[in-house]
């Protein structure tokens, strides 16, 4: 790591890299190598809660896991609270808190015997008490892993990350694969660290998330960054703040039936087309304009409509217009 990254960034950074690249070698097709992480650059300032979005394979997880320290890069500087994990490793243990995508935790320990056991690994733990407290379980405080729930195990995880008072958290899509409450009452432990003047770097699926935990995203696609910002000003990036979406009766589907993309882009307030398998979204401005307009150009043609609904425009509809795919496509 160079000084002159330590030294401008560490002031105000928890989070430095600068060209981040992780190369498998021989891991493709016919023993081709497999590039996972193109060259990353960000930067995530101390109290923020940053989000990298992308699909399956877009490079996510590599990254987190190469600035966790779990990961070696290929090439690229890494700085932690203006530490590396070549010289600082020790130290970076103790700063740093680590909630994986699935953490594997024993099945025949408690509750509190796990807790216990990561306290044990920090030379400054939260109480027994505390964690219990901030992750609502106290009435499983003796209850085998193997009994709880998914969200419960996961709000577990959450608090063997929490144990050291950790200045960073790096999250892993922390909310896959739960039921809603489960998911919020996640959020709300999030919220509460952040409170408590903590940074955070996550990865996740989830739109709603990003938008309501994320100070700033950045979007991940084939190993690069290719758009960065809070979650309102990569929305307002698009030009308009709402989408359209409509579907076209049986009669109408497929062939010369198909409508005109561009007299859709031609309809007034309408700043986007786009076609995803049988939903067509118009992104557009004023959405009191465009659906007189869309019904009249429709019925003009002789197309019957089989849906049509407005909606805000969110970080979904930013990544599908950068990259033409869904945040959850492998």
């Amino acid at each position: 790591m160079s000084t002159s990254l330590a030294v401008e960034d560490a002031a105000t950074a928890a989070v430095v890299c600068r060209g981040l690249r992780k190369v498998y070698r021989g891991g493709g097709g016919r023993g081709g190598d497999v590039v996972a992480v193109a060259g990353i650059d960000l930067s995530v300032a101390r109290g923020e809660c940053f989000g990298l979005l992308g699909p399956n394979g877009a490079g996510k997880t590599t990254t987190v896991e190469i600035l966790e320290g779990l990961n070696e890069p290929t090439s690229g500087e890494v700085s932690l609270l203006g530490l590396s994990w070549r010289a600082d490793e020790a130290e970076l243990r103790q700063r740093i808190g680590v909630a994986l995508q699935e953490t594997r935790l024993s099945d025949k320990l408690s509750v509190s015997e796990t807790l216990d056991l990561f306290r044990s690994f920090y030379r400054r733990a939260r109480s027994l008490e505390s964690l219990l407290d901030v992750v609502q379980l106290h009435e499983k405080r003796d209850a085998w892993v193997s009994k709880l729930s998914g969200g419960q195990r996961q709000r577990l995880a959450l608090a063997c990350a929490l144990v050291g008072e950790p200045e960073i958290l790096f999250l892993d899509e922390p909310t896959t694969g739960l039921d809603p409450q489960s998911r919020r009452q996640v959020w709300d432990l999030v919220s509460d660290y952040r409170g408590r003047g903590g940074t955070v770097l996550l990865t996740t699926h989830y739109m709603e998330e990003a938008e309501r935990l994320c100070d700033r995203v950045a979007i991940v696609d084939h190993g690069r960054i290719i758009r960065e910002g809070s979650p309102r000003e990569l929305i307002a990036a698009l030009g308009a703040a709402h989408v359209v979406e409509f579907e076209l009766g049986p009669d109408a589907i497929g062939g010369d039936a198909a409508p005109d993309e561009a007299a859709l882009r031609a309809l007034p307030a309408v700043s986007a087309v786009r076609r995803d398998a049988a939903t067509w979204s118009l992104t557009v401005t004023e959405p009191h304009r465009v659906l007189p307009a869309l019904i009249a150009h429709l019925a003009g043609a002789g197309q019957s409509l089989a849906r049509l609904g407005t909606r805000q425009a969110t970080l979904e509809d930013v990544f599908v217009g950068l990259t033409g795919r869904h945040l959850r496509d492998g």
